[in-house]
Formats: structure tokens, C-alpha cells, sequence
């Protein structure tokens, strides 16, 4: 069977269709990095908050940074199927736009699988946090292009996405 034809496998389903955690045991650990991103599209206004820390909850940008790290680490708590890593290291930051705050995740590890969905994980939570914190002075927010940006490590190599 080809790769192509191996990538579009569901390896996290046993021959019988059921659920199943995949075994990573015979893999070597090898250094894998995650790279994901997503926005946190508000009013102005609130983004002026944001940059001027005048939100009354608090500082909103370090607050989601400590979630998202937190979140990094407990994915598998989350993710039913993903398997517990030891992050080695986790990385936030933020821009801060017109009508936006963009959030960006770089999550790595030295282990047997990669950390994607530690970086997902860790940029939808940041978000959330931002969304959470803002909420009583802008309700109308929404979470949007949550994304994998890059990966690297692993069988299967580096992979980027390309801009649009």
C-alpha cells in the first residue's frame, strides 16, 4: 500500500472499528515541535483593552499564555485518544490587531508522537481564556482559523501550511 494510501488509514480504529489508543512502544523518540495558530476576532474597542490592560478581570494576555501552557500539558486528559508527552517546552505569544488578537503555540517534546495536538490544544484554550476574560464587554467575540502550522519530527517529516 502506498503512503498516500497509509495517511488516509484510521490508526486510531482497531480491524473490528473500535476505538483504540495506537502503539507508539516500537517508535524511537526523536525531537518533534508543533507550531498551530488561531485569532480571537472582537470589537476595537476591546482590543485597546486588551493592549492597555484596562480589562477589570486582569492582565488578559498573561492569563491565556498560563492556560495555554497548562493545557499543553493536560491534552491527554482532554483528547481521549492522544497519548500522555512529556512537554518539554511550550511557547505563547500574542499580536494584537485592529479587531483581533492572534494567538501562536509552539509546543515541543522529545518523545514517540508528535505534539500537534498539544499545540492545538494550547491555542484553542489561550483563546478561550481570552474570550472568557473579555466576555462581559464584548460578547459578539468569535474563535476562528485555529490551525496547525507547522510540525517537524517524526516518520512522517516536516510539514508546513502554506499561506493563503
Amino acid at each position: 500500500m502506498s503512503d498516500a494510501a497509509n495517511d488516509l488509514e484510521f490508526t486510531h480504529l482497531d480491524p473490528l472499528g473500535h476505538a483504540r489508543m495506537v502503539d507508539v512502544t516500537p517508535k524511537e523518540p526523536t525531537h518533534r515541535r508543533a507550531v498551530a495558530r488561531c485569532k480571537v476576532f472582537m470589537k476595537p474597542e476591546t482590543t485597546v483593552a486588551i493592549a492597555n490592560r484596562e480589562v477589570k478581570k486582569g492582565d488578559v494576555l498573561a492569563v491565556a499564555r498560563v492556560a495555554g501552557i497548562q493545557a499543553a500539558k493536560r491534552t491527554a486528559d482532554l483528547i481521549p485518544l492522544c497519548h500522555p508527552l512529556l512537554v518539554g517546552a511550550v511557547s505563547i505569544s500574542f499580536d494584537i490587531g485592529d479587531d483581533h488578537v492572534a494567538v501562536e503555540t509552539f509546543v515541543d517534546t522529545v518523545d514517540r508522537t508528535g505534539v500537534e495536538m498539544e499545540a492545538l490544544h494550547a491555542c484553542a484554550t489561550a483563546a478561550l481564556t481570552i474570550y472568557d476574560m473579555c466576555k462581559s464587554a464584548d460578547r459578539a467575540m468569535t474563535i476562528g482559523e485555529l490551525a496547525l502550522w507547522e510540525k517537524t519530527g517524526g516518520r512522517s517529516g516536516t510539514y508546513r501550511r502554506v499561506e493563503d
